[in-house]
């Protein structure tokens, strides 16, 4: 072998050694600058529970697709750091008339996507037309947060108008107090027109906005990467030059991934092991503001969930105090409520089904039932914030019901096909919750339990039309103390037709390593990692 090949097999492995791979740990990484000094590349490790079902905002309603898009996409108005109080985002200035019924947004201007495209008003527009255009099973948030799609008579929206290249004018069919908070919420994030006009169906899988990161690359069920965008118009932002979103569906596989050094976030930790966390130099543990729900859905248009007086008795069936003891351990509490406690609105003087087995039974025996029945439950393939084990809760609740002599066969999917099947009423029963979006009641009841949303994110599809008209009042009425009465007349209707069992508020818990700073989880579970640093 020659010298000089030798010298040159030394140079390529320096040189080699000096790039190293693709992702770094606990933001190390490094680039050599033009006078020799190297660089450390700041590379966030995010660790989470699953996977993205899209990178579409607008097509999906889950937690871990938006938690990857609030980085990727900026909405027209945004949330406080950590509440959910209405602040400017790519709107600088907004207006409401008198009577409610028109809003005026004034844009920021100099503001590109990701991929050159100008925003401005016409982009604006271009969104809410695409978005007005589809339908429940495209984009269901849109359905359920303005009413409908199109000409349909429940949809809030009477025009989207660029009255200005930076001015947008929307006007309203009737007032709608949670209209700017809506908004606000992740799957209203404004993508590229030139984008979604070139990708067709597959922007999910390239997705282009305006945020402090743009998309680099997906890998299913492993990692999403995205970057720092050289000319985001916040000035300052981001602090980070990468994040990597890292697929680890078993809560304490990635804690140890987090003790090894592999990531520096990781979200969905047990309440079993924050003492462990706190008691580590080198971590630091958060707690998300609460603002959740956890509850077995009841699909009423199955038998024999069809009988109300079979879901009153799996209400008195399950001993929810049991659940929140052996599984949130002090970071939670028993829920009677679709709505947390939290929302303004909520009715606290609804008095919760007990646990009683015996009642349980007698309401059997009324629906003619008292022999039991076979059921399927489905218990999710993920833990998420309002339910830390989803297969340890199930099988909890499967030794509660054979007590009154119901037979629970516990079955589950991949994430995504599990809320696909579940959205289609194909379950029996089905452990879900849910995280705030927006910090109203409308974003509860509305969303998740009128007849409206069936086949979106009504899953259970219970159908009441008192209700329906209280939840449509309520969402067109402005004085707060009104709406809080009409959200209280609609959670004892819910009470007692019970089509779900609520089992748990959590308080959700992170952590990170020491070196992660100016982290601030946020209520709606989607967290803006624009001004957060490694030290």
């Amino acid at each position: 072998m020659s010298l000089a090949f030798l010298m040159l097999l030394l140079i390529s492995t320096v040189l080699y050694g000096c790039n190293g791979g693709d992702e770094g740990s606990e933001g190390d990484g490094g680039e050599t600058g033009d006078e020799g000094e190297s660089t450390e590349e700041k590379i966030l490790i995010f660790g989470r529970g699953g996977d993205s079902v899209s990178l579409d905002p607008i097509t999906v309603t889950d937690g871990e697709s938006f938690k990857v898009t609030k980085n990727i996409f900026d909405t027209l108005v945004n949330f406080g750091a950590q509440d959910t109080e209405i602040e400017p985002g790519l709107a600088s200035e907004y207006s409401a008339s008198e009577d409610g019924l028109t809003y005026t947004f004034q844009l920021e201007e100099g503001v590109t996507f990701h991929d050159g495209t100008d925003f401005n008003a016409e982009a604006v527009v271009a969104n809410f037309d695409r978005w007005a255009g589809g339908d429940a099973d495209q984009f269901p948030y849109y359905g359920s947060m303005f009413g409908g799609f199109g000409d349909d008579e429940g949809h809030v929206l009477e025009s989207v108008e660029a009255t200005g290249d930076y001015e947008v004018t929307m006007t309203l069919k009737r007032p709608m107090a949670p209209f700017l908070k809506n908004l606000a919420m992740s799957p209203f994030g404004i993508a590229s027109p030139t984008a979604i006009e070139e990708q067709g169906d597959a922007f999910g899988d390239n997705p282009v906005g305006t945020g402090p990161f743009k998309f680099v690359e997906w890998n299913r069920n492993d990692t999403v990467r995205i970057e720092k965008f050289e000319d985001y118009w916040v000035e300052g932002e981001p602090k980070l030059d990468e994040v990597v979103f890292r697929a680890i569906p078993d809560n304490s596989g990635r804690l140890n991934a987090l003790l090894a050094g592999e990531i520096d976030l990781a979200d969905g930790i047990n309440p079993s092991d924050a003492e462990t966390i706190k008691s580590n130099e080198d971590l630091q543990l958060y707690e998300r503001p609460s603002m959740n729900v956890g509850y077995l859905g009841l699909t009423t248009t199955r038998e024999p969930f069809d009988d109300p007086k079979v879901r009153q008795a799996m209400n008195h069936a399950i001993d929810r105090q049991a659940l929140v003891d052996a599984f949130f351990e002090g970071y939670g509490e028993v829920a009677k409520n679709p709505l947390p406690p939290v929302i303004s609105g909520y009715n606290d003087a609804i008095e919760g089904y007990d646990y009683d087995p015996e009642k349980a039974k007698a309401l059997l025996e009324e629906a003619g039932l008292g022999d039991g029945f076979e059921m399927e439950l489905w218990a999710m393939p993920v833990p998420r914030p309002y339910m830390p084990d989803g297969q340890k809760i199930a099988e909890a609740i499967q030794s509660d019901l054979a007590e009154v002599g119901i037979t629970a066969e516990i079955v589950s999917y991949e994430w995504a096909t599990y809320l696909e099947k579940a959205a289609a009423g194909e379950a029996d029963a089905f452990l879900l919750g849910w995280t705030g979006d927006n910090g109203d009641a409308d974003n509860f009841l509305y969303v998740l339990l009128d007849q409206d949303n069936i086949g979106s994110n009504n899953y259970t599809y219970y159908e009441n039309q008192e209700l329906h008209d209280i939840l449509i009042e309520a969402q067109t009425e402005v004085d707060e103390e009104v709406r809080n009465e009409l959200y209280a007349e609609a959670q004892e209707i819910i009470h007692k037709d019970a089509p779900w069992v609520p089992l748990a508020h959590s308080t959700p818990l992170l952590a990170g390593g020491s070196n992660v700073v100016n982290f601030q989880p946020h209520p709606t579970g989607s967290d803006k990692l624009a001004e957060v640093d490694l030290e």
